[in-house]
């Protein structure tokens, strides 16, 4: 059974009455939101976030010089962003992560260059912020649907989506100052 947000916001409602649960209630009640819309289903969703923290461990224990990766899964698709410094070593890194326990396919976006600057890097985290504002904004498709990833200016778009969905994402992502390309990663429902 799936439960709706108007369900859920009543049942926060409740919860919230009793002394001292109303800050865990709103954290659990905001993920159980966002799990309730998500496509996925909620063992999947604990499997990406678990697939995620193994990745980037993995990635942590391996010494690559120049290396700067960020590991994104989403319905145990594996998405590999950042620099290294050769093919070689971009490679490694994608053989390394596909031995991570539920991944079924890597998308491995390396690119072949200098690890990006932290201000590069916070601006893709506010490129990120601003493309998710402009999606809640479009009524084409919900916002829950669609995760992004920014990497030096290149928008990735995940998600399970009907192809006009993740066509409407995309158009909205392109259109977002800073954005230079967009790369899609979705998978289609239709």
């Amino acid at each position: 059974m799936r439960l709706t947000p108007t369900v859920l916001i009543l049942g926060l409602a409740a919860i919230t009455t009793l002394p001292g649960c109303a800050l865990v209630a709103g954290g659990a009640a905001g993920t159980a939101v966002m799990m309730a819309e998500d496509r996925r289903t909620t063992g999947t969703y604990l499997m990406d976030e678990e697939i995620e923290l193994k990745a980037a461990s993995k990635l942590r224990e391996q010494t690559f010089e120049g290396l700067h990766a960020n590991v994104t899964s989403y319905n145990r698709r594996l998405l590999i962003t950042g620099e290294a410094p050769t093919e070689a070593i971009k490679a490694r890194v994608a053989d390394l992560v596909r031995g991570v326990p539920n991944v079924r396919e890597v998308a491995n976006e390396l690119a072949i260059a200098a690890p990006t600057s932290l201000t590069a890097r916070t601006g893709d985290g506010y490129t990120t912020a601003k493309i998710k504002t402009r999606f809640l904004d479009d009524k084409r498709f919900a916002a829950l649907h669609v995760k992004v990833v920014t990497e030096n200016g290149v928008a990735y778009l995940m998600g399970i989506v009907k192809r006009e969905e993740g066509v409407a994402a995309a158009e909205v992502a392109a259109k977002t100052s800073g954005v230079r390309r967009v790369v899609k990663v979705f998978e289609y429902i239709d």
